[in-house]
């Protein structure tokens, strides 16, 4: 009888360890899915100022839009957590659409090199943020779930651990993502 309740005790804390190691392998699967994200967003601000610079040089009476988008870039740098990162997220990439519609009124700076190579960094800037926001979402999609079924969910609130806030994008920016992009160079 004693076997059995040592072995039944055992199980149990063997139960446990893998639970709680399996908790804390998506905990830091989330954490670095986000620090992704952070990653590629500050690659995208620092490339913001050169990319203002240069326009400015061929726009200098669009001091709005360049307000709009230093404004932008500040909320974006000062944000903290997912929600206020998405939405500041949302407010730059506005911002930007506005910067580049400024652009195509000026032909010869379309055509110039640095704010070509400018616009192909930003554009693959954009591209690694979505992939980054994809793989967090997923994170966070098996990290929350792993909290909500048995015998995980009792473990993990017993332990403290909270469920995570998805990187969604507000609606207007989602009916946008769904569609394909109009891009002219």
């Amino acid at each position: 009888m004693l076997w059995v309740l040592l072995a039944v005790a055992g199980a149990i804390v063997v139960l446990l360890i893998v639970i709680y190691n399996g908790l804390i392998t998506a905990k830091i699967r989330v954490d670095e899915a986000w620090s992704d994200i952070t990653v590629q967003m500050k690659r995208r601000l620092d490339l913001i100022p050169n990319l203002v610079e240069t326009v400015k040089g061929y726009a200098k009476h669009e001091k709005g839009t360049f307000e709009e988008v230093t404004k932008a870039r500040a909320a974006m740098a000062n944000a903290n957590g997912v929600a206020e990162t998405a939405e500041a997220d949302n407010m730059l990439t506005g911002a930007l659409k506005s910067l580049f519609a400024v652009a195509e009124a000026y032909p010869e700076l379309k055509a110039n090199e640095n704010f070509i190579e400018l616009q192909r960094e930003l554009v693959d800037t954009e591209d690694k943020i979505q992939a980054s926001r994809r793989f967090y979402n997923a994170a966070v999609r098996e990290f929350n779930t792993k909290l909500q079924v048995f015998p995980t969910v009792l473990i993990g609130r017993l332990l403290g651990f909270k469920e995570r806030e998805f990187f969604e994008l507000d609606e207007a920016e989602q009916a946008k993502a769904e569609k394909p992009v109009d891009v002219k160079f």
